[in-house]
């Protein structure tokens, strides 16, 4: 089975500009049996998905719901949480990394990063500092290994990076426009069968090492044409992002509250 891993929609990310629908129908058209939406701290492109029923349209087509999650100290790191499980505060960006792992694994989900020596404050290598970089690689769940926006060395050192730790390795187009929909791409072996988020992360955990990654470099992004203006650009979103995690630092909190009060509820209603 063949996935784009890393897929943004015009209905979840505020710099998309590709709807959901046309995504699928490009990927269709390529071979692909499915992808996943991993918009910007938003599941909006996946409930829009779900509102206008094109799980029963395309049937034959597997759509996966995860987000691409701005931590506060270690960049962009792509979540997967089982079916059905719905946590508001993936969408609430800014919490630091050691608390979205603990989350993301307390409820059952994988995570890894994106990019991870993509430009600066966006990945986990270049944001994070060294020596705390081993600790938590040994916490993810799987590397992506390729992304069709990031060049050549920076896909071979996140390659590396995955063989190191023995992590599978996902690729994705990260595609905001429809021109690089399905230049990245991951392969499952065929003993897999990927239908849903339960499917993915079970096969991950029991026996996701032989999973293939590759695809085509797309060359078209802001920082491939005008360097300049995205390095102002990456210098405000360091600002934006350190700024946003401070001031939803209450939030985080609120919604944590919620979250274990609900459990220990259900746990009180099961004893």
């Amino acid at each position: 089975m063949r996935f784009d891993m890393h897929c943004h929609t015009k209905e979840g990310s505020i710099d998309a500009k590709l709807p959901i629908e046309e995504y699928i129908k490009i990927l269709i058209s390529k071979g692909f049996d499915g992808m996943m939406i991993s918009d910007h701290d938003s599941y909006d492109g996946y409930r829009y998905y779900k509102k206008m029923g094109f799980d029963e349209k395309y049937p034959d087509f597997v759509v996966l719901k995860g987000v691409e999650y701005d931590t506060l100290d270690a960049g962009h790191i792509l979540c997967l949480l089982p079916n059905h499980i719905d946590l508001k505060i993936l969408e609430i960006k800014g919490m630091p990394i050691k608390l979205l792992i603990d989350i993301v694994h307390h409820h059952g989900g994988i995570l890894g990063p994106a990019h991870p020596y993509g430009i600066r404050y966006q990945s986990f290598v270049n944001t994070l500092k060294r020596h705390k970089q081993m600790m938590f690689m040994k916490q993810f769940d799987f590397v992506e290994r390729y992304n069709a926006c990031e060049d050549d060395e920076s896909n071979h050192k996140a390659d590396y990076l995955a063989r190191t730790y023995d992590l599978p390795g996902f690729g994705g187009s990260d595609a905001h426009r429809a021109n690089c929909a399905g230049l990245g791409h991951t392969d499952f072996p065929t003993r897999a069968v990927i239908k849903s988020n339960n499917d993915l992360i079970k096969f991950i955990k029991n026996d996701g090492k032989d999973v293939a990654a590759g695809g085509n470099y797309y060359g078209k992004t802001v920082k491939n044409k005008v360097p300049f203006l995205y390095d102002i650009m990456i210098q405000t979103y360091w600002v934006y992002n350190k700024g946003g995690g401070v001031i939803n630092k209450i939030r985080h909190n609120h919604h944590l509250r919620k979250m274990y009060l609900k459990e220990i509820l259900q746990d009180a209603k099961r004893s």
